[in-house]
């Protein structure tokens, strides 16, 4: 994915000014920056929610303009959100099915009248469902309604979902918040055995620097800095914006 001086403004704010992003394939790239930064505001632009006032956005050598969340999705392009997501009175195996739907090629008509082509798919999806939640360590929880989970699996169930479709890209929106010391841990090691483009927002530096080959910092929708996570460690405009000095889990 190429993003070239993409700039958005809500009003009098600037939330983006004229951002370059290259997301290399089968890396993990870390966006960070403080609230406000542009960091959500460049995802929503990437997936159609937002229209970029200038710039653009190329997937594969694609221009996309004008397009819609389901369309992205169906391109190949994941995405989480800040927000969980799920439908609480859902399985946690059929909040997983929900991804299903962009690669449903089954019409509504052979599923309402449940022909065999209607069937057969919904044993494939069912059946990688299974899979993507038996790679997460949660495959016993399936049949449990997910309010009834803890946080830890609810995350995990999200993660699932977003990759049934074996998206080439997935965007992270702070997959780390919330969770235990030892689930960022096991979060850690889980996401560059994906083999896929990552590009990840999180508040928690010590996962972002443990995880990330590529760091992106913005502030106040423009770009201060960009390198490895040692070089962001470093850097003095990233230290006063940002990090504070520290890059601990309260940065």
């Amino acid at each position: 994915m190429e993003i070239s001086g993409v700039t958005v403004r809500f009003g009098g704010v600037v939330a983006l000014d004229g951002v370059d992003l290259s997301v290399p394939a089968g890396r993990v790239m870390g966006v960070i920056g403080p609230n406000g930064a542009g960091k959500t505001t460049l995802f929503n632009v990437v997936c159609g929610f937002v229209r970029p006032e200038a710039g653009t956005v190329r997937w594969k050598g694609r221009v996309l303009r004008s397009h819609r969340p389901h369309q992205v999705a169906e391109l190949g392009i994941a995405r989480t959100l800040q927000g969980l997501g799920l439908f609480p009175e859902l399985t946690v195996l059929e909040n997983v099915l929900v991804g299903a739907t962009t690669q449903a090629r089954t019409g509504l008509l052979s599923a309402f009248l449940a022909l065999p082509r209607a069937d057969h798919e919904e044993q494939t999806q069912r059946e990688r469902a299974m899979e993507r939640l038996e790679a997460f360590g949660i495959a016993e929880l399936a049949d449990r309604p997910v309010h009834a989970v803890d946080h830890g699996s609810r995350k995990r169930t999200v993660l699932a979902r977003a990759l049934l479709n074996r998206p080439e890209l997935l965007l992270l929106d702070e997959p780390a918040a919330g969770l235990s010391a030892r689930e960022i841990s096991e979060l850690a090691e889980i996401l560059p055995e994906l083999a896929i483009s990552i590009v990840l927002v999180e508040h928690h530096m010590d996962f972002v620097m443990s995880v990330c080959q590529d760091v992106v910092v913005l502030d106040f929708g423009r770009e201060i800095a960009r390198g490895t996570p040692d070089e962001i460690r470093s850097n003095p405009a990233v230290i006063a914006a940002y990090l504070g000095g520290e890059t601990g889990p309260d940065a």
